[in-house]
């Protein structure tokens, strides 16, 4: 691989980034998921996640080769949680959502490397909590997930038609972590404008 980098996503990418999501639709379905199926996430929530600079996209030299959203807001979501509840329900957390990898990139381990770089970007805003879902036939994701040691912590609701129930799991950097932010003077720029 060339160069390999994670930045925010740019308007020009939404191309790039639907073509991987439109992929990942029919992957799923390939593989007996109802996930994603019914028009979301469309071409709107990302025009959004881009406005918001929630988005990223992994980069190998010219090429766009995976998607994810990372959240720092309350995801509204995740209030309600059955079968389990979130180990730190009070505490701040970020959200990974729309995770996808291009399909001329999948089983090269790149979630792996989007994963890392999404939770150095959470932590670099001092986010030490993250949380995820997915639905319970998606067995790719919960593999990386669970790679990650996340912990499944119960059921949640989203707002799909087909099928709205998804695992749901959270991730907790304890004390033990330490992080401390980077202040050289020449980089102050880069990490503000993370």
């Amino acid at each position: 691989m060339a160069e390999l980098y994670l930045r925010r996503t740019q308007v020009q990418d939404l191309d790039a980034v639907m073509q991987i999501i439109d992929s990942a639709k029919e992957f799923l379905k390939q593989n007996n998921s109802p996930q994603w199926q019914d028009g979301y996430p469309n071409r709107e929530v990302f025009a959004k996640d881009v406005a918001m600079q929630t988005s990223w996209v992994l980069v190998n030299g010219d090429n766009i080769t995976a998607t994810a959203t990372l959240q720092l807001t309350p995801e509204p979501t995740y209030q309600v949680i059955t079968h389990g509840q979130w180990s730190q329900p009070n505490e701040p957390y970020a959200t990974i959502h729309r995770v996808a990898i291009s399909d001329a990139y999948r089983g090269q381990g790149l979630s792996r490397i989007l994963f890392s770089n999404l939770l150095t970007v959470g932590l670099m805003q001092g986010i030490k909590n993250f949380r995820i879902d997915t639905h319970k036939s998606n067995k790719a994701m919960q593999h990386i997930i669970k790679s990650f040691n996340f912990q499944k912590r119960g059921i949640i609701m989203v707002n799909e038609k087909n099928d709205p129930e998804r695992l749901a799991y959270e991730l907790n950097i304890g004390s033990h972590h330490k992080f401390t932010r980077i202040n050289n003077n020449f980089m102050q720029p880069l990490i503000d404008n993370l």
